[in-house]
């Protein structure tokens, strides 16, 4: 792959010179290799270190209970509920990669759809951990199910609980199904191309008897199609509902219809940035540039660009309703969250969601992938500074002065963020190693057949 150009912006989304052949050996060859590259094994141990850390911070709070993270009045929602909004951001704006620019038929997608599934699947997993813990009790979190007990009692449907119970169910439910029916072709490769029998077991078990015939493709694509319209709604009313446990409570800072699409316009923006964190690095260690081609990176900027400008109109209209309203305990609010304790976290917030992706308009800065690279990462911790700032900020200054007080985490808080983070990479990396990292199927469609000579 040394002779293959730096990426350009005008570059097709697969580079000529590619056939359906040498793409199937490609992408098959890297989980049907016998060792792992190395230096999957040098990323993969930090990870599943952090991963353990993990279970370690949750066993521990199995035994001393929420006390040990920082949460206490005002703050009663901490680092939990922040990093579950965060996470459940990033899982939403990889299906919306999935599933909306598969309804718009964009050719771009199916190179990295697979990598934005992945991401939704351990993006919600991480996301699902932290309600639960939260609980205080989460050995009895199926109380939140509407289930028929002794006592007749049913769970409160005006709960904010019950709406994220209910959406993160439908939503992992549905990333399962999705995700794992879009590998069946390819898995039906790998299946044919593996060369030991367990593998060939194993591929085809998993691959469900799917065999490529007509009438099988017929009812795959129609599935397909069918979940991704169910999908492209479903990521938005999701995170609507997320949004929702903020507005539909009286709290000073959250009490505001403009909750749920201000969410949303954030889910977009951390979801493409984490999937450029992603591509980019991939497509470098795996050798897949001729299928992950400069195209995708330019699309995935301009997306990401294009969000930030949403993100952008929705912080200057919080500026405006607590400026333009009445009500005296929202404009001390913010005037609190831009100047006060946590003026630092806000302002770390503008910088890097708003005004360091404006660099993205320069064509030249798209095609820098270090460039994007650091601009992603920054877009992903300025989105974790903006859920600090709705929950902690927000909280520390209810309309009661004697009820004023600051949040500080422990090192338990720290300790299972980053654990989430360690979990979230571990699944990443398990997929690249065991799966086809891209969609075999889809990307035939788009390459050119070798022409044998007359």
């Amino acid at each position: 792959m040394s002779g293959i150009p730096a990426p350009h912006a005008f570059d097709p989304v697969v580079l000529p010179g590619s056939n359906n052949q040498d793409l199937t050996d490609q992408v098959c060859a890297i989980p049907l290799r016998r060792r792992a590259f190395f230096w999957w094994w040098v990323a993969i141990t930090p990870f599943a270190v952090l991963t353990g850390v993990l279970i370690v911070g949750i066993l521990y709070l199995f035994y001393a209970g929420v006390g040990i993270w920082g949460i206490d009045w005002p703050v009663a929602w901490g680092m939990a509920i922040l990093s579950y909004v965060w996470w459940i951001a990033i899982a939403s704006g990889g299906t919306f990669i999935s599933a909306l620019f598969y309804l718009t038929r964009s050719e771009w997608r199916s190179s990295v759809n697979r990598i934005a599934e992945s991401m939704t699947l351990f993006g919600a997993a991480c996301a699902g951990i932290y309600p639960i813990l939260h609980l205080g009790r989460p050995w009895l979190f199926y109380w939140l199910l509407p289930y028929p007990a002794t006592m007749h009692t049913w769970p409160q449907f005006r709960s904010p609980l019950l709406w994220d119970f209910f959406a993160i169910l439908t939503y992992v439910t549905s990333s399962v199904l999705f995700w794992y029916l879009g590998l069946l072709p390819d898995l039906a490769t790998m299946r044919d191309h593996a060369q030991t029998r367990g593998k060939q077991v194993v591929y085809g078990v998993l691959a469900m008897g799917f065999r490529g015939s007509s009438t099988q493709w017929r009812h795959f694509k129609a599935t397909y199609a069918v979940l991704a319209a169910i999908m492209a709604p479903l990521v938005c009313s999701v995170h609507s509902i997320v949004g929702l446990d903020f507005a539909g409570a009286a709290t000073v800072g959250w009490h505001s219809t403009q909750f749920p699409p201000f969410f949303i316009f954030g889910a977009f923006l951390s979801g493409f940035a984490t999937v450029l964190l992603l591509v980019i690095p991939l497509r470098r260690l795996l050798r897949l540039e001729r299928y992950i081609t400069g195209r995708h990176i330019d699309v995935l900027c301009r997306l990401m660009l294009t969000s930030s400008l949403f993100v952008g109109y929705a912080y200057i209209m919080d500026a405006f309703q607590a400026f333009y309203g009445s009500d005296h305990a929202e404009l001390v609010e913010f005037t609190e969250k831009v100047w006060g304790y946590y003026s630092g976290i806000y302002w770390s917030t503008i910088v890097f969601n708003v005004l360091v992706p404006q660099l993205l308009w320069f064509r030249r800065v798209r095609m820098r992938q270090v460039v994007v690279l650091l601009i992603s990462f920054g877009i992903i911790v300025g989105m974790w500074c903006e859920r600090y700032t709705i929950v902690v900020v927000s909280l520390h200054r209810p309309r009661l002065p004697s009820a004023w007080g600051v949040y500080h985490a422990t090192i338990w808080d720290w300790l299972t963020l980053a654990g989430t983070v360690g979990l979230f990479f571990t699944g990443i990396l398990l997929v690249v190693r065991l799966l086809p990292v891209i969609s075999m199927f889809e990307l035939r469609e788009l390459v050119v057949p070798r022409r044998t000579p007359p």
